[in-house]
């Protein structure tokens, strides 16, 4: 059985406009045949919908690039494990999901297209269960972790140190899934904000978003001495080695998985000139600003560069990060660094691409989110 990724991709082309109504409809499908799959997915399923088209959409694109997809559909089958999935349940899902292509691409269904989505959700099954069976021996599905230390920074944004049962393996720049107490079987993704530690702690940098179930949970509700229960690192924006001066581009918390990296760097022992720009609407949001400026004062090659951009009254640079980011000299022989507000990393790619940046320089979150 071959792939033919042309065809996949141009059914899939059909679907996407009308995502919502489509992975209403697969997970209706799949829980009319499956009733017992419900108690496996959280009581509310609009993050799950918005996650099953990205992950989606990202699989379908790569069906030609090999060793992207291996890459990718192993990192989710391992994921998957914390959610209870077991291999018997990857018939149930591609019947859903062949079912609910069929209807919403069904102006140009033919059997040639069915088999081939019939052949590439065979080869990405299969790629995700060996994925999940070979880390079965090595690692938990997931981590419970003590939280040791719960700071406020602002009303809406807490720093969250956790130290897990056993250590959990990461590379500077991943996120993990964070389940809390409050709402079992509710993961939310959150970036790591430090590099790893020989007392395998790891730090949270966490904005209560409104309406946002374990955002609000963990910076409202969570105390010194709970527990919370983690995913498997994962995200591919990590450290690339190249020895080359460094970008970094954050809006928020989105300032942590940068941290992460370049503590990291520091870690390293090399010295290249790193630039980290800090973005935030108003100066009291730069919750983390002490400890960039002792960080920066220690290692001079390191500046840290805070922006506002609604408080007029603002002594520093003023502005938008994008924007801002381009005052200074061209960032052409950079590796770089982006994360933040999905907007905000958007117009970051697109300045820096007109001005030369390759993409393959840009490194960004593909999957960063807070709720």
């Amino acid at each position: 059985m071959s792939l033919n990724p042309r065809l996949v991709k141009e059914s899939f082309a059909v679907v996407e406009p009308v995502a919502d109504k489509a992975a209403a409809y697969f997970y209706g499908r799949l829980f009319a045949q499956s009733p017992h799959l419900r108690g496996l997915f959280p009581p509310a399923m609009d993050v799950q919908r918005d996650r099953l088209f990205t992950a989606l959409t990202r699989i379908v694109w790569s069906l030609d690039s090999p060793d992207s997809l291996s890459s990718f559909l192993g990192q989710l089958g391992r994921d998957h494990r914390k959610y209870g999935v077991i291999a018997e349940h990857y018939t149930a899902v591609g019947n859903a999901l062949l079912a609910t292509v069929r209807r919403f691409a069904a102006e140009l269904w033919t059997a040639e297209i069915e088999a081939a989505w019939v052949a590439a959700y065979t080869v990405a099954a299969k790629l995700m269960i060996e994925a999940a069976e070979s880390d079965s021996g090595v690692s938990p599905a997931w981590w419970p972790a003590e939280v040791i230390d719960h700071e406020l920074r602002t009303p809406d944004i807490a720093v969250i140190t956790l130290r897990p049962g056993q250590r959990l393996p990461y590379l500077p720049g991943q996120y993990v899934n964070v389940q809390t107490p409050r709402w079992p079987r509710v993961w939310r993704t959150f970036s790591i904000a430090n590099a790893p530690r020989e007392d395998s702690t790891i730090r949270l940098h966490v904005r209560a978003v409104p309406g946002g179930w374990v955002s609000s949970a963990l910076v409202e509700h969570t105390r010194i001495g709970d527990t919370l229960t983690l995913g498997p690192a994962v995200g591919t924006m990590t450290p690339t080695g190249s020895g080359r001066d460094i970008l970094c581009v954050a809006g928020g918390t989105g300032l942590a998985p940068l941290k992460a990296i370049v503590e990291h760097v520091i870690a390293s022992g090399r010295r290249p000139n790193i630039h980290l720009l800090c973005g935030a609407r108003h100066s009291r949001e730069l919750y983390d600003l002490p400890d960039l400026v002792r960080m920066a004062s220690a290692f001079p090659w390191l500046r840290v560069v805070p922006v506002v951009s609604d408080q007029p009254g603002y002594d520093g640079l003023r502005g938008r990060v994008p924007e801002v980011m381009e005052r200074f000299h061209s960032w052409a022989d950079h590796d770089v660094y982006a994360c933040g507000p999905v907007a905000m990393v958007d117009e970051v790619v697109r300045r820096l691409q007109r001005r030369g940046v390759p993409l393959a320089d840009i490194h960004r979150d593909l999957i960063h989110g807070e709720s």
